[in-house]
C-alpha cells in the first residue's frame, strides 16, 4: 500500500482531548517541508500536548518526508498550474474544487484551532477551506517575492510571517511579522567543528576550501561550471567540497574517477551539512529561501547562483535581497560556466572583502524563526 493510501483517514478529536490542534499545509520541495516540520517541532516543544496534522499533495515528497519526521499527513489530489505545458491544466479546476471539498472535510473532522500554510500546492485549498470554516490562519512566506497563492490567501489570513524586508508590496502591512525562515538546527551548528570537518573530508587546514552545493538533486549549472574550471582550482591549490546531487553524481564520477585529486572531495549528498559549512572558507550555492536562511546563520562569504527554473524567478529575487545589502555576491546562471570559478578565486584572494560579506550576511540571521512562528500560531488561538 502506498504512503498516500495509508494516510487517508482523518483523525478525529477524542472526547476530553487536551492541547491545541494545528493543521500545517504545503510542501512540494524540501524548501517548504523542512520549515513546516521545524514549526511542528517547535509547537510540540512549547506544548507537548499539541496535536498536529499535515496536509500535502499526493505524489509529492512531503507524503514521505513528513511521516519520516513522525507526523501524520493526508494528501490532496492537487497540482500546480503548468506555465509551459498549458494543456496539462485541463484538469486543474476539477482538482482544485475536489481538493477544497476534501480540505473542508478534513477540517470538519479534525477540528483545528489554527491552520498554517507554508507554500506548495496543498496550501491554497486547505487555507481557503479553513478561512471559510472560521479557522484562524497564518501564512509563512519564505521568499522575497510572494507567489500568487499566498497573495490571494493573505486577504483572509490573520498573520503573515516573512523572512525579507519590503513584503508590504504584497501583503497588508498590519499582518506582516518578520520572523525569518526556520532552519534545520543541526545543519548550522558549526561552532568549534572546523578541525573535525576538515578531517571528515580529508582536507588540509593549510589550504582554502570552497563548498559548492546544489541541493539534494544537484544543479546542472554548478556542476558544469566546476567541470569547466577544475584545472584553475587545482592550479590555485584550492580545496573543493563538491556536492553533485543525486542526478549528476554517477556521470561525474565516471568522467573523473573517485579519487580525481586530493584537493577535490566529490560527494553525491552531504549528510552532515554542519561539517561542510564548518570546513568552508567560501560557499557557492543556489538561492532557495531555506538555504539562504542557513547561510545567514553560518555567516561565511557566499556566491549565489540562482536557479532560473523556479516559479516567478523567486531565487533571483532572494539573491538580490542579499546583494543589495552587500551580504552576498551574485553570478547569473547563464554566466556561471565562464565567470563563477574565476570570481570565486578572486574573492579568496581578498580577505577584506570576505570579512565584509561574512559580517553583512550574519546581520541578516534570524536563528529562532521556528520558535517565533510557533508562538504566533498559538497566539491565534487566543485571539491575539
Amino acid at each position: 500500500m502506498s504512503v498516500n493510501q495509508e494516510n487517508t483517514t482523518v483523525p478525529t478529536r477524542p472526547l476530553g482531548g487536551r492541547g491545541p490542534r494545528i493543521i500545517i499545509s504545503g510542501g512540494g520541495t524540501g524548501g517548504h517541508i523542512f520549515p513546516a516540520v521545524a514549526i511542528a517541532n517547535a509547537l510540540k516543544k512549547i506544548n507537548p500536548a499539541t496535536e498536529i496534522l499535515f496536509v500535502g499533495a499526493n505524489g509529492r515528497m512531503e507524503m514521505e518526508k513528513v511521516p519520516a519526521a513522525g507526523y501524520k499527513i493526508i494528501g490532496l489530489d492537487i497540482q500546480g498550474i503548468q506555465r509551459k505545458a498549458v494543456w496539462k491544466n485541463v484538469m486543474f479546476p476539477i482538482k482544485l474544487i475536489t481538493s477544497i471539498s476534501k480540505a473542508a472535510s478534513i477540517i470538519k473532522n479534525f477540528k483545528p484551532d489554527a491552520a498554517v500554510g507554508v507554500g506548495g500546492y496543498a496550501s491554497g485549498p486547505l487555507l481557503y477551506a479553513a478561512s471559510l470554516k472560521g479557522v484562524p490562519t497564518l501564512i509563512q512566506e519564505q521568499n522575497s517575492y510572494a507567489g500568487i497563492t499566498n497573495k490571494w490567501l493573505s486577504k483572509k489570513a490573520r498573520k503573515i510571517c516573512v523572512a525579507f524586508d519590503g513584503m508590504d508590496q504584497f501583503f497588508p502591512v498590519e499582518k506582516i511579522i518578520k520572523t525569518g525562515n526556520p532552519v534545520r538546527r543541526q545543519s548550522v551548528d558549526t561552532a568549534g567543528k572546523q578541525q573535525e570537518a576538515l578531517a571528515a573530508f580529508k582536507l588540509s587546514a593549510n589550504k582554502r576550501t570552497i563548498l559548492v552545493t546544489g541541493g539534494s538533486l544537484g544543479a546542472r549549472t554548478l556542476n558544469h561550471s566546476l567541470l569547466a574550471d577544475l584545472d584553475k582550482l587545482i592550479a590555485a591549490d584550492v580545496q573543493l567540497i563538491w556536492q553533485t546531487g543525486k542526478v549528476y553524481y554517477k556521470g561525474i564520477i565516471e568522467k573523473l574517477g573517485e579519487n580525481y585529486h586530493p584537493n577535490i572531495c566529490i560527494l553525491e549528498f552531504l549528510n552532515r551539512m554542519d561539517l561542510a559549512y564548518a570546513a568552508a572558507d567560501l560557499i557557492i550555492s543556489r538561492a532557495g529561501a531555506g538555504t539562504i536562511a542557513e547561510l545567514c546563520i553560518v555567516g561565511k562569504p557566499v556566491i549565489l547562483v540562482p536557479s532560473p527554473n523556479v516559479a516567478e524567478d523567486h531565487q533571483t529575487k532572494n539573491a538580490m535581497a542579499l546583494v543589495q545589502t552587500d551580504a552576498a555576491l551574485f553570478v547569473a546562471d547563464r554566466d556561471a560556466e565562464v565567470k563563477l570559478i574565476p570570481q570565486a578565486l578572486q574573492l579568496l584572494q581578498d580577505n577584506a572583502r570576505q570579512q565584509t560579506l561574512g559580517k553583512n550576511i550574519s546581520k541578516l540571521a534570524l536563528p529562532n524563526a521556528d520558535e517565533v512562528i510557533a508562538q504566533h500560531v498559538l497566539s491565534l488561538i487566543n485571539g491575539k
